[in-house]
């Protein structure tokens, strides 16, 4: 059984990390130009940072028994943002390489029979996770994103996620990039307080647009960058079989109060774990649990224990 098989059969989610960036700049007091972590793969600094922030949630993995997703720090590593941050297509498709290599090295160190390590290649959005510019048709978001899709599959990613999708467009075009370059994908679509995507679609919408334009490709979808009590009600009727995974945000401030704010919000670590948790009831097929913004390997922990003690109580 391969590793994407595994984590796709589980009975117990598996986990993954929380906020990448707002970690590295809030805690770590790094800084990375537009959010960009990609820019650390380039010193041996930087990758000792990226080194230690997903060790200590690889620690939470081995010690709670779960496999581990472990993310690229690719989020601005594509074109468009590569080439707002002075970098070609060469230079993206280089990075991405280096940012799977980076990853087998670390699989290589911590990977157990207990806990399994899927490598996903991280494609953010051409825009702001947050806010909605101009919506990209698929045909166009396809071509925007086939380099680095592209990189992400010819180094040896186990997966593509589109993450922080806020319009439904985009997310198809990087799902047909995918299957092109013949990789599964994954796709996680941004919510806001209301449940709903930036754009104004309905998750359900954006979920049912993706895979009837696809064919059905995407092996699951996610939910990101909002507050479990954010959606937490909209997750109703027989569509949520599809959602698969949950990256929550750490605080209940809307997207435009983060935005505002100049101080970083991690909001409460046990309600966080205690709340995704509580998915494992209304999404039959949850097999990852991580974070988002504001969160850290804290919320990490508090969600392994709680999953563990929701299975205890199964049992």
């Amino acid at each position: 059984m391969t590793r994407i098989e595994r984590l796709l059969s589980t009975a117990r989610p598996w986990l993954a990390d929380g906020g990448l960036e707002t970690s590295l700049i809030y805690h770590d007091g790094l800084d990375l130009p537009s959010f960009a972590a990609f820019v650390l793969y380039g010193s041996d600094g930087g990758r000792a940072a990226l080194r230690r922030y997903f060790e200590r949630y690889i620690d939470v993995a081995q010690a709670h028994g779960t496999g581990f997703v472990l993310d690229t720090a690719t989020w601005r590593a594509g074109t468009r943002w590569g080439r707002a941050l002075g970098y070609d297509e060469a230079a993206i498709r280089s990075i991405n390489a280096e940012a799977i290599q980076f990853a087998e090295e670390l699989r290589r160190q911590h990977e157990t029979e207990a806990t399994p390590i899927v490598i996903n290649g991280i494609v953010g959005p051409s825009g702001d996770g947050y806010v909605v510019g101009a919506e990209l048709p698929a045909a166009e978001a396809e071509a925007l994103h086939r380099a680095q899709v592209g990189a992400l599959a010819e180094a040896g990613a186990d997966l593509i996620t589109a993450t922080t999708m806020n319009h439904a467009g985009e997310a198809i075009g990087i799902v047909r990039a995918a299957k092109a370059a013949g990789v599964p994908v994954a796709v996680s679509f941004t919510v806001e307080t209301d449940g709903c995507l930036p754009s104004g679609q309905s998750l359900a919408e954006a979920i049912g647009d993706t895979m009837d334009a696809t064919d059905g490709a995407p092996v699951y979808f996610m939910v990101n960058c909002a507050h479990p009590s954010h959606f937490a009600d909209v997750l109703r009727g027989d569509w949520v079989r599809h959602v698969s995974g949950v990256r929550a945000n750490a605080s209940r401030m809307s997207h435009a109060e983060l935005d505002a704010a100049t101080e970083l919000d991690a909001g409460d670590p046990e309600e966080f774990g205690q709340l995704s948790a509580a998915f494992r009831h209304v999404l039959p097929n949850l097999r990852l649990l991580g974070g988002c913004c504001g969160s850290d390997h804290r919320h990490i922990g508090c969600t392994a224990r709680h999953i563990g003690a929701s299975a205890h109580v199964a049992a």
